[in-house]
C-alpha cells in the first residue's frame, strides 16, 4: 500500500514507518519537527520506497494533496507530553483538533482508510479501572491545562467515528496507554527517559507527586504489533481499541527500578505537583487498560515486560548521550 504517516518523524510515528517499511510498503511522513526529530527517520533517507515532507497538518493543501496519493493514514500527529501540553495550550488544541479535522475531511473526500491515535488521557481520572473503551470518563475543570488534551482527542475520536458512522469513512481509533521504547525523550515530560537520563548522568531522581500513582508502560514495539495486526482487519471499522500491557507499576517503584538498573546512586526526591506543573494540577492514581477486545479482534498480547522496555531505553538513552558528549552537546 501506499500509506501516508503524520507525526512520522516522532517517537511512535518513527517506530510504525520502520515496521511499514519492512512490511514493503510505501511511506511517505508529514511531520512538522515541533516534537519529532529528522534523526528518528534518517536511517530511511534515500530508500525508493520513503519520502518526507516536513510541513504542519494543519497546511490543509498539503495534507490533501498527501491524503489523495495515499491508500491508507496513519494519524499520529499531535501535541503531546504533559509538559508540553501545559506550556503551549492554545497551540496544542489546534493541531489536535484541527490538525485532525484537515486529515479526516481530505481522507472523507478521496476515500482514504485512517487509523485515528489516540490516548489513556480520553479516561481522565476515572476511578474505573481497569479501563474499558465504553467507559465513562471522568475530567477535572477546563482551567486545568492538563485536561484540554484529553478533551481535544475526545473531540478527535467523536470526528472520526461521526464520519464513519454518517459517510461509511473507515475508521479505526487506537488509544495508546504509556508507549515506551528507543527513540523518546524526557524534554515532554515522558518519565522513563526522563528517570533514565537523570540516573546516568548521576542526577536526583524527581518523581512528582507521593509516586503511588501506577502505571502500565508497553514497549513501542508492542504498540505497533497491535496497530499491524488491525490494519488487515476490515472488522475493526469503526472501532475503539485500548492498546498497551497490563503490568502495572507504581512511578517510585519505577524510579528504584530504573536506578537498580543503571547501577546508578542517585538520591530519589519527591517534588510537589504543584513546583513541576501549573497550580492546581491533578493527575490519576492508577491508569491500567482493559485489554480483552483488542485481544478477541487481532488477538493481542504483548510480549515484552517492564524489565526489556527499561533495558532497551537505557541502552539506547546510553548511546545518545555518549554521542552528546563527544559532540559537546550534552544538555544535562
Amino acid at each position: 500500500m501506499r500509506v501516508l504517516v503524520t507525526g512520522g518523524a516522532g517517537f511512535i510515528g518513527s517506530h510504525v514507518v520502520d515496521r511499514l517499511l519492512l512490511a514493503g510498503h510505501e511511506v511517505t511522513i508529514l511531520d512538522d519537527l515541533s516534537t519529532g526529530t529528522r534523526e528518528n527517520v534518517a536511517h530511511h533517507d534515500g530508500e525508493r520506497r520513503f519520502r518526507a515532507v516536513f510541513d504542519s497538518v494543519l497546511n490543509d493543501r498539503v495534507v490533501d494533496t498527501l491524503v489523495r496519493e495515499a491508500d491508507l493514514v496513519l494519524h499520529l500527529a499531535a501535541a503531546v507530553g504533559v509538559k508540553y501540553i501545559i506550556e503551549n495550550p492554545l497551540h496544542s488544541m489546534r493541531v489536535n483538533v484541527r490538525g485532525t479535522e484537515n486529515v479526516l475531511e481530505s481522507a472523507d473526500r478521496h476515500r482514504t482508510r485512517v487509523i485515528l491515535f489516540s490516548t489513556s488521557e480520553i479516561y481522565g481520572k476515572s476511578p474505573d479501572v481497569p479501563f474499558r473503551e465504553d467507559a465513562d470518563r471522568l475530567l477535572g475543570p477546563t482551567r486545568i491545562h492538563r485536561w484540554s488534551y484529553s478533551t481535544a482527542k475526545a473531540v478527535d475520536e467523536i470526528l472520526g467515528l461521526a464520519y464513519h458512522e454518517k459517510h461509511g469513512l473507515p475508521v479505526i481509533v487506537v488509544r495508546l496507554f504509556n508507549t515506551c521504547g528507543p527513540r523518546q525523550r524526557g524534554r515532554y515530560g515522558m518519565v522513563i527517559p526522563s528517570f533514565v537520563d537523570q540516573a546516568i548522568r548521576k542526577q536526583k531522581i524527581t518523581v512528582y507527586g507521593d509516586g503511588t500513582q501506577t502505571r502500565c508502560f508497553c514497549h513501542v514495539e508492542d504498540v505497533v504489533d497491535g496497530v499491524m495486526a488491525l490494519l488487515t482487519c476490515d472488522e475493526a471499522d469503526g472501532e475503539i481499541f485500548n492498546i498497551g500491557s497490563h503490568e502495572e507499576v507504581s512511578i517510585i517503584q519505577l524510579a528504584r527500578r530504573v536506578r537498580q538498573l543503571t547501577e546508578s546512586r542517585s538520591e530519589i526526591v519527591l517534588v510537589p505537583y504543584s513546583e513541576a506543573y501549573e497550580p492546581g494540577f491533578e493527575d490519576m492514581s492508577r491508569r491500567v487498560p482493559d485489554l480483552r477486545k483488542i485481544h478477541e479482534f487481532v488477538g493481542y498480547e504483548p510480549k515484552r515486560n517492564l524489565d526489556d522496555i527499561l533495558h532497551s531505553v537505557i541502552d539506547h538513552r546510553r548511546t545518545v548521550l555518549d554521542s552528546e558528549r563527544a559532540l559537546g552537546q550534552d544538555r544535562g
